[in-house]
């Protein structure tokens, strides 16, 4: 799997990239999930969330993708009742924003390893506790800032009649 393009989440004032996927706990445990088109392979899941930690509580606020009949998703596509946030009282877990420079880049998920990962820890879509987890530094030969996917392919979407993946 190709390292894949990152969920958003602000928090504490900043827009920053998060390694996490709590919209996919939602889905595994019975949420109806839209069939989304995908044309490249950094986005396999085939969406990208924009979440917020607001006192404590985490919510989605919008979610960007193409459905497989090429309308745009949004976060109504989902949560129709909801179309301007969502609370996430169904995710519990630990989400990862990494931080500081790139010490090493794997072409895998989110596998690459950064200086740091901030870690917050979330318990029924509240944050319950936050760390910092260490990696090293980087060298001046270190990548840059914030987590980015370092390569993808680009597949071209599939019509009705072509013989394509659908």
């Amino acid at each position: 799997m190709t390292a894949q393009i990152a969920e958003r989440l602000l928090y504490q004032g900043q827009s920053l990239s998060m390694c996490s996927n709590p919209l996919g706990d939602y889905f595994a445990m019975g949420g109806e999930r839209p069939r989304f088109q995908w044309g490249c392979t950094a986005l396999w899941r085939g969406y990208v969330g924009q979440w917020e930690i607001l006192n404590d509580h985490l919510y989605l606020l919008a979610l960007h993708g193409t459905l497989e009949d090429g309308t745009s998703a949004s976060l109504a596509t989902v949560f129709p009742d909801f179309p301007d946030r969502v609370f996430a009282h169904w995710y519990s877990g630990a989400l990862r924003v990494p931080q500081g420079r790139r010490l090493k880049y794997v072409h895998m998920g989110y596998a690459s390893i950064h200086e740091r990962d901030l870690l917050l820890e979330i318990e029924c879509g509240v944050l319950v506790a936050s760390h910092v987890q260490h990696h090293g530094t980087a060298g001046s030969e270190g990548d840059g800032e914030g987590y980015g996917a370092g390569a993808m392919t680009v597949f071209p979407p599939a019509h009705a009649g072509d013989g394509g993946a659908s």
